[in-house]
């Protein structure tokens, strides 16, 4: 029997069902504590594959995201809020799931154990060299992402992936490996917690810095944000009062004469 991966090893605490509300939230806690060291450590093998997508990006590629279960749900989290925070085409980054969006919310049995699955849903977007693609997979074993990433590279598509294991066979497939280990789960195996909590932290990293790198932001400020409800439109009407130094009044009916902020910015300069 080979050595356990670090995401299945026993839990570094004992008799759960024994401790206090108090004691359950501090010692999850604690061990959150130790994911963002743990992504610190990494930071040198993120930048290249950011760097990879936005050349890609720069060429018209997409990105895509594949996983199953919770890495599944955290990648289309993140391709999902790309649009409204960036004001991005929804088709720039795409995540995509074992079993189909019916298993955003439910889990679909066996879906990620076909090894084919992932690559019949990216043809369905017409995935090819300009794109790449990130596997998502907190122990490194997933067949859907496994495979996906495999048929990836057979077809010259560049490609990363995100693990909470070290010497998984996904790292074969990936061109760009970014491996984040950071322990035993509070409950042994439950790779929601510190591993999900890791691949939601890299997501972020990835997408936001494409994203700036772009040109999607100014300054520190979301420009091309969509203005989807009352508070968006508020944030919308501060940044321009705040740019051009101009009343709250007249950053409104900029906003609401151009309808995006970078262009009320830009057309009043003009």
């Amino acid at each position: 029997m080979g050595k356990i991966p670090t995401t299945e090893q026993d839990s570094n605490h004992r008799h759960l069902e024994q401790m206090t509300t108090a004691e359950l939230l501090t010692n999850i806690n604690r061990e959150d504590q130790t994911v963002a060291m743990s992504v610190k450590k990494i930071i040198p093998k993120i930048i290249p594959l950011i760097e990879l997508i936005v050349r890609k990006m720069r060429s018209g590629g997409r990105l895509f995201y594949i996983g199953a279960g919770t890495s599944g749900r955290l990648g289309i989290l993140d391709a999902s809020e790309c649009p409204p925070t960036f004001g991005v085409p929804d088709d720039w980054v795409i995540g995509l799931i074992a079993g189909g969006d019916s298993a955003i919310r439910k889990a679909v049995e066996h879906a990620e154990d076909n090894p084919d699955g992932a690559w019949d849903d990216l043809s369905s977007f017409g995935v090819n060299s300009k794109d790449v693609v990130i596997g998502i997979a907190a122990s490194g074993t997933t067949p859907y992402v496994v495979g996906g990433l495999a048929d990836c590279q057979n077809r010259g598509i560049a490609t990363g992936c995100i693990t909470c294991n070290e010497n998984v066979p996904i790292l074969r497939y990936a061109d760009y490996p970014v491996v984040c280990v950071v322990g035993p789960e509070f409950v042994t195996g439950s790779t929601r917690m510190k591993s999900g909590t890791a691949q939601k932290l890299i997501l972020n990293m990835i997408s936001t810095s494409v994203m700036i790198l772009l040109g999607r932001v100014r300054d520190n400020k979301m420009v091309d944000m969509q203005l989807s409800n009352a508070k968006l439109v508020e944030r919308g009407m501060r940044m321009i009062s705040d740019s051009l130094n101009i009343s709250n009044r007249e950053a409104r009916q900029l906003l609401i004469l151009h309808g995006s902020v970078r262009e009320a910015i830009d057309q009043y300069k003009k």
